[in-house]
């Protein structure tokens, strides 16, 4: 009899036990720990995952590479070469203090820089920079402009002037196209400022599968330091002595 009845009870407990186990899997939701999944269904209104982007034949046929001045591409400025000034000599008072006071004052002068701006030639800067594209055969044709002006220094002298300004078409770090030009402007005035505009015409590249080209242009102080070519004065040949 407490057999069949321990039984019972033990049953009771289990069928108890499902019950509360099933509820709480219908109640967990997607949240549930007992939640396996099986039997779910996706919603058919549900919007797709979103794709990668691509860019359109049309983009890329509109796509020109925009240009940009490097940092301290902008300016271009010369200056004279002025006789550098012998070191000044200490000297000796025969007190080691004073001594040693009078050239460490001696040596923080020599070190600072000098001022320059009374022996600047000129001073040339970019303004604004702009591109136009075209393309044939699978190759990409730009024409990069640079407009700037310049500003004559207190040692100048009307002449042509000579300014290094680089062009380059770059993928990455691949670098597609670079070329520097010695571009001449006639300055006649130096009273006021010389307004200028290049043009280099002869940029061809492979025409770009993405909108991923980097143009820049600016002036470039390592190729070539820009000189003033002054006229020559013509020298009187001597006429032959005769006998």
């Amino acid at each position: 009899m407490a057999f069949r009845t321990f039984s019972g009870r033990f049953l009771a407990g289990l069928a108890l036990t499902g019950f509360m186990l099933a509820a709480a899997g219908c109640q967990s939701g997607d949240n549930g720990i007992l939640n396996l999944g099986i039997g779910k269904k996706e919603d058919p209104t549900a919007p797709p995952p979103p794709q990668d982007p691509k860019i359109l034949a049309s983009q890329l046929q509109a796509y020109c590479p925009r240009v940009m001045v490097r940092d301290g591409t902008a300016f271009f400025n010369t200056y004279s070469k002025e006789a550098q000034k012998p070191k000044p000599r200490i000297k000796k008072t025969g007190d080691a203090a004073q001594d040693a006071a009078a050239q460490a004052e001696a040596d923080a002068a020599a070190a600072t820089p000098p001022d320059e701006s009374a022996n600047i030639i000129y001073q040339a800067s970019v303004s604004d920079v702009t591109r136009d594209c075209s393309r044939a055969n699978g190759q990409l044709t730009m024409k990069i402009a640079v407009a700037g002006k310049i500003v004559p220094g207190p040692k100048f002298s009307p002449g042509t002037i000579t300014m290094p300004i680089r062009t380059a078409v770059m993928h990455g770090t691949e670098v597609l196209y670079s070329q520097i030009h010695q571009y001449q402007v006639q300055v006649t005035d130096p009273s006021v400022a010389t307004q200028f505009v290049f043009t280099d015409s002869n940029i061809v590249v492979p025409e770009p599968t993405a909108q991923d080209y980097q143009a820049f242009a600016g002036y470039d102080e390592t190729a070539h330091k820009a000189t003033v070519d002054k006229p020559k004065k013509k020298q009187r040949k001597r006429a032959a002595a005769t006998n």
